[in-house]
């Protein structure tokens, strides 16, 4: 099997200092030879020199960066990288300061002595490498963080379902129970919407992405065993557009919203109670999913709080951060009309 190396380790790093881009190369071309020209054109053979052995330097120490990529064993780690940067830094200055040595004598000018121009390529030639490598070490440092915050948010989460689903089942199956001796109509319908849940919700458990048709379709299912349980006390509404179906959305996100209307919004209410459930495109390009509930409404201590213990609003927040990036938003507020409402605004475009 091909190894691929991690995004966050030392050999994307290398590549990026060694590989420029095509454009990259044409503006350091443009900008070198301007520079060179003004050399020559005020008489300055010596600036000129100078600078010519300068870039003659960081070519060969991108040619030493390459050429150490190539042979960085597979598990290598940055301190591998950084020793061979420092080994190409110095060949590199020696470079430099032999072909400084060679114009200065070939021109008869007044030229810096070995050690100075020695001393002059290494530390341009630091600046010119060592300084994005540098940089690129801390954005990998970043990015190994933020893997490693994606994977425990997705561990509480499956910790959070672990918890959850369980409970739900109970209370099922103890409803169906019942239904089965006074209402066996009922109760085979709750079986069966039990089934499609548990066939829609398991392969979401062991993914990192689902669609909002089948988020939506997992929380209808909920729904009308929800709907069997309360009888006439609750009544629901999905509304997903078709075109909207295949966009991609982290999954069970909306079950944990659609929980947290029925935990506060539905049961501590004696009355009737409506649940829904609309998504819908924005004008800034983000997918809008609202949960709306016309129960208790929103108490003061519920701001803080979702499935009842805050762990469900902390791990939505958890997990946008660590999909999305400050891209997507998460709100839960009283409307208008007093009815609850919690809203995810997930952008479509790419994640973090």
């Amino acid at each position: 099997m091909k190894h691929t190396p991690a995004p966050y380790g030392p050999g994307p790093a290398l590549r990026r200092i060694s590989s420029p881009s095509l454009r990259d190369w044409a503006t350091s071309a443009v900008c070198g030879g301007l520079v060179l020209a003004i050399c020559l054109w005020s008489g300055s053979w010596a600036r000129a020199a100078l600078f010519g052995s300068l870039v003659l330097g960081v070519i060969c120490a991108q040619l030493a960066a390459g050429a150490i990529r190539r042979l960085m064993p597979r598990h290598a780690g940055w301190a591998f990288c950084w020793a061979g940067l420092a080994l190409a830094l110095l060949a590199s200055a020696c470079v430099a300061t032999l072909a400084y040595g060679q114009a200065a004598q070939l021109q008869r000018m007044a030229a810096l002595t070995s050690a100075q121009m020695f001393s002059s390529a290494l530390v341009f030639n630091a600046l010119m490498l060592g300084i994005p490598l540098l940089m690129a070490n801390r954005e990998a440092r970043a990015l190994q963080l933020s893997e490693l915050q994606r994977a425990a948010v997705q561990a509480e989460l499956k910790s959070l379902q672990a918890q959850v689903e369980p409970h739900f089942l109970y209370n099922t199956l103890a409803n169906t129970r019942y239904l089965a001796r006074h209402a066996p109509e009922r109760a085979v319908e709750m079986l069966d919407h039990l089934i499609a849940y548990l066939r829609t919700a398991l392969p979401d458990m062991r993914t990192s992405s689902s669609t909002l048709a089948r988020e939506c379709e997992l929380a209808g299912h909920y729904l009308a065993l929800m709907e069997i349980r309360f009888g006439a006390r609750l009544s629901t509404r999905i509304d997903c557009p078709q075109g909207l179906g295949e966009l991609q959305v982290p999954p069970m996100m909306l079950m944990s919203l659609v929980e947290n209307a029925l935990q506060h919004g539905v049961e501590p209410k004696p009355g009737t109670v409506c649940v829904s459930v609309a998504a819908a495109m924005r004008g800034d390009g983000r997918l809008g999913i609202v949960v709306r509930d016309d129960g208790a409404g929103l108490q003061q201590s519920q701001g803080a709080t979702l499935l009842g213990s805050g762990v469900g609003l902390r791990n939505v927040r958890e997990r946008l951060q660590a999909l999305y990036g400050g891209q997507a938003t998460f709100e839960l507020r009283r409307a208008a009309d007093g009815a609850t409402e919690a809203e995810l605004l997930l952008p479509m475009e790419a994640r973090a």
